[in-house]
């Protein structure tokens, strides 16, 4: 996937940091800041971690990139390309992305014409006791 579109859509410059991350994330393979920053430090052994929770800010402030809050308090992050849900295990600690279905997206347009808005992002979480990954083990 082309990401350069996607921050020149939201007015950001296109840097190798930002260009780094986004390609990490667009893997989904949801790591926390820092498995994300030991991921970037191959491509850029000098980067600073200051400089990744930068470029994270920035990309989370314009809902590019987000945070998913896990059961053992240690958020992963994520590419916002197209709305998803997360399946998060509570056993193994896996994190799925799962499309969301008609009836998502139903729900979210009933919820629009109840706040009288548009919800311009919506997240969903959702926390299993155990998953397929857990079964295999």
């Amino acid at each position: 996937m082309d990401l350069i579109p996607h921050l020149r859509e939201r007015r950001l410059k296109v840097t190798p940091q930002r260009m780094s991350i986004l390609k990490i994330l667009n893997r989904h393979i949801h790591p926390s800041v820092d498995e994300l920053y030991e991921e970037i430090r191959k491509d850029f052994p000098s980067i600073s971690l200051a400089t990744v929770y930068k470029n994270l800010n920035i990309l989370k402030d314009t809902g590019m990139v987000f945070e998913i809050n896990t059961h053992t308090n240690k958020s992963k992050l994520d590419i916002y390309m197209h709305p998803h849900a997360h399946i998060v295990c509570k056993k193994c600690g896996a994190l799925f992305d799962m499309d969301f279905t008609d009836s998502v997206y139903a729900y979210k347009k009933e919820l629009e014409k109840k706040i009288a808005g548009k919800i311009t992002k919506f997240d969903v979480t959702a926390t299993v006791d155990s998953c397929e990954n857990c079964k295999i083990v």
